[in-house]
């Protein structure tokens, strides 16, 4: 396996396809960096069939130009941190684990609010009989 930012890159899969399992960058990204290492980007090749310099010519533009993986993830996590001591909305949103971009909350926020926990008095009252 090719390793780039850090990351193992499978070698049976198209290029373009392949770069994509870098945390920050997409299709869009992988196929401009194909471009700029000069890579067929029409029909690109599989991994295991770069040769060497075409791998480092990739894994020198990915490291040189682009914020990937662990400094990637770093930064959006000083931003999160940021709101949250600044004590933005936004921040309170991210404390609480809750949406933080305006979604419901009533039904449909459950990726980040977690499984249900049930709460006593909730659900449909039954009337009393005559």
């Amino acid at each position: 396996m090719v390793r780039i930012a850090g990351v193992d890159v499978p070698d049976r899969k198209k290029a373009h396809v392949a770069l994509t399992r870098i945390y920050g960058i997409g299709p869009a990204l992988a196929t401009e960096i194909l471009a700029k290492a000069e890579i067929d980007t029409e029909s690109p090749p599989r991994m295991l069939e770069l040769s060497e310099t075409q791998v480092d010519r990739i894994r020198e533009i990915v490291d040189r130009e682009y914020l990937a993986e662990g400094d990637l993830r770093r930064e959006v996590n000083q931003n999160i941190r940021r709101l949250i001591e600044i004590g933005s909305y936004r921040g309170t949103r991210h404390r609480r684990g809750l949406p933080a971009h305006g979604q419901r909350t009533r039904t449909n926020a459950r990726t980040r609010k977690g499984p249900r926990r049930t709460v006593a008095g909730r659900g449909r009252r039954t009337g009393g009989k005559k």
